[in-house]
């Protein structure tokens, strides 16, 4: 095992709010631009933010969602986890972390028994049933831990490690591009999820990311090269665990500009090209993802799906520049983050059509403001976050039938 580990034994939280009951916040509104039936799940002055499309805030059987918030804390933006009942909006507390649970640091399964978190230098596991915390995994100084993700037959937690630089990060992908150059080392860790194991499977000279787990194959994985889309030469690669190898994940060519790569539930690896020139970002300027095609190339955008072993299997142009995708079970629709809406694209024929849902007017000042939505495990309901009343609420739209 390699030496920069440390591991800590199991130890409990503060348990003073955990258990801890909220009321409803629930209200509904029409949207002006669809007249779709809109429900904001949360509204009370704090900010609150679901899980990564990667990992699902929706339990199996959708009738909760768990999230991240601010709203048991004396201090803004210290954030523990919480559960809703999607029937009655009642909330319970799960967590007490004093130094909060870092936004995107957090994953579990489809089934929700366990989540796990990032908070300070520790890697935690909640059981959901007990409410009981241990500690994973402790990182050494020098080191950052990234984003858990939870292998498929839940015996390890994997996540790309980073060494620490002097580079302050912010809003409107504050240094996100000097980031990218400065991080000469990263590393793909493996934790094993009773806490007696910790191991190095793949090292690297660049800053990586966006570590995920086949949900089929407990031995494949892939990562991210990470940076502006535009600057990085190789976005996503697979690895092969047992053989601790890696092969690149649609091979890049000079125009391609690609990001935001995840696991379909049929085992696929889906990706968006933005082609020549973007950077994969999105300020409060707004102007980063609208479909424009540069005259001198013609280049449309398109999206892929690449096989278990990273080869195209799918390609459809998408000439709409949303933010972010997510797919239904069956691949054949995608819920995106256009500029102030989100909009539905048929990709079940040869040509994408796209479809107007409701609008999201967020602001897209920091990375918890992205509306990152994201289908229910039935594919009836859409998830969403927006900071559209000052503060990050999560909301709640049916998928029209």
């Amino acid at each position: 095992m390699s030496d920069t580990f440390c591991l800590s034994p199991n130890e409990k939280v503060g348990i003073e709010m955990i258990g801890k009951k909220y009321p409803s916040e629930m209200k509904e509104y029409i949207d002006q631009k669809t007249g779709k039936v809109v429900k904001q799940l949360t509204s009370n002055g704090s900010n609150n933010f679901h899980f990564y499309f990667t990992d699902n805030s929706f339990t199996l059987g959708d009738k909760e969602i768990y999230f991240l918030s601010d709203r048991s804390s004396p201090i803004p933006r210290i954030y523990n986890l919480f559960k809703m009942d999607l029937e009655t909006g009642e909330m319970i507390q799960m967590t007490d972390e004093p130094e909060g649970i870092a936004p995107s640091f957090h994953t579990k399964p489809p089934e929700s028994d366990i989540i796990v978190y990032v908070t300070g230098r520790l890697l935690k596991k909640l059981d959901v049933t007990t409410m009981e915390t241990s500690v994973l995994y402790e990182e050494r100084p020098g080191i950052k831990l990234g984003h858990p993700h939870i292998s498929a037959d839940k015996k390890y937690v994997g996540m790309a490690r980073n060494e620490s630089v002097e580079i302050e990060r912010g809003a409107n992908y504050k240094g996100f591009k000097e980031s990218m150059f400065a991080i000469k080392k990263g590393w793909i860790t493996l934790i094993s999820l009773d806490g007696k194991q910790a191991f190095d499977v793949f090292e690297d000279t660049h800053q990586l990311g966006h570590f995920q787990f086949s949900p089929i194959h407990n031995s494949l994985a892939t990562f991210c090269h990470e940076g502006p889309w535009n600057l990085v030469q190789q976005r996503i690669w697979l690895l092969d665990i047992r053989a601790r190898s890696v092969e690149p994940v649609y091979r890049q060519e000079e125009d391609d500009c690609i990001g935001h790569e995840f696991w379909t539930n049929d085992g696929k690896i889906f990706f968006d090209n933005r082609r020549k020139g973007h950077d994969g970002t999105i300020t409060v300027h707004k102007t980063q993802a609208t479909i424009q095609v540069k005259p001198e190339t013609k280049q449309v955008p398109f999206v892929g799906f690449t096989d278990e072993n990273g080869k195209l299997s799918r390609k459809i142009d998408v000439p709409y520049y949303c933010n972010h995708y997510h797919s239904n079970r069956d691949n054949t629709l995608l819920v995106g983050d256009d500029v102030e809406d989100l909009v539905l694209i048929d990709i079940s024929g040869k040509t994408a059509s796209i479809q107007t849902l409701c609008s999201h007017h967020t602001s897209w000042n920091n990375q918890q403001t992205h509306c990152h939505p994201t289908f229910s495990w039935n594919n009836e309901k859409i998830l969403f976050a927006s900071d559209r009343e000052g503060v990050c609420n999560l909301y709640l739209v049916d998928v029209p039938k």
